[in-house]
């Protein structure tokens, strides 16, 4: 199965990173991209193929403002806040604010964008290798990436024949870990060293893995781990 030409597709959180990327991958097949934002005005230029909406994933109404803007045929959610740090420092409002990214969100995206969503359709969401790798200060992150993997499979169930699948990324060279410095490197080689893959991951190896969920019509209900073996390490 392959995505049709006229597709459109909604990406959450394709702002930047690995979601713009994705963005302008699937753009340059003259597919309609609508990037799904909570602030539009700073996602920069972008080719004809792609818009920019407004949506947040705390808010459900500006989640059914963009369902009646017409169907898609895929729906990619890359949405994450981090609530991280000891647990017993955790604030309430932060964890809430990383499941409302992570879980409660992509449930809403199903519930309003599901029904309109046409035969050969597909959600993909965004879990993490911490789900399968978790360490302290990280039980947030954790935990709500592993329930992206359960959702997978519960929304896969509910919403056939609708796909769902779940990404989980290693270490990624996305601009993320830009903000380290000369400890980014230092941190790629020990990632690198320790997984079986023995490197870090690329961009390209996540809009690969997503092209593959969106276009595999016999892939549902499950998690892909890109992460170059990192959960194994």
């Amino acid at each position: 199965m392959t995505t049709p030409s006229n597709a459109r597709v909604l990406i959450v959180g394709g702002g930047s990173g690995i979601g713009r990327a994705l963005a302008l991958a699937l753009a340059s097949n003259s597919i309609h991209v609508v990037i799904g934002a909570r602030r539009p005005e700073q996602a920069g230029d972008l080719p004809a193929k792609v818009s920019v909406v407004h949506l947040d994933l705390q808010n459900e109404d500006s989640i059914a403002a963009v369902a009646s803007s017409g169907p898609f045929n895929h729906v990619i959610s890359l949405a994450a806040a981090h609530a991280n740090g000891a647990v017993t420092d955790l604030d309430r409002a932060a964890i809430v604010t990383a499941f409302d990214a992570k879980v409660i969100g992509p449930i809403l995206l199903a519930k309003h964008l599901a029904p309109h969503m046409p035969a050969g359709g597909s959600f993909v969401f965004f879990s993490g290798v911490a789900a399968w790798a978790p360490a302290p200060g990280l039980s947030v992150m954790a935990t709500a990436n592993g329930a992206v993997a359960f959702l997978a499979e519960a929304l896969a169930v509910e919403l056939a024949p609708l796909r769902v699948v779940a990404i989980s990324p290693g270490i990624i060279d996305s601009g993320t870990w830009d903000h380290l410095g000369e400890a980014k490197r230092d941190l790629f080689a020990s990632t690198a060293a320790k997984n079986p893959a023995r490197r870090v991951g690329s961009v390209q190896d996540i809009v690969a893995a997503v092209r593959l969920a969106m276009e595999n019509g016999f892939l549902t209900g499950t998690t892909l781990h890109i992460d170059g073996g990192g959960r194994l390490a």
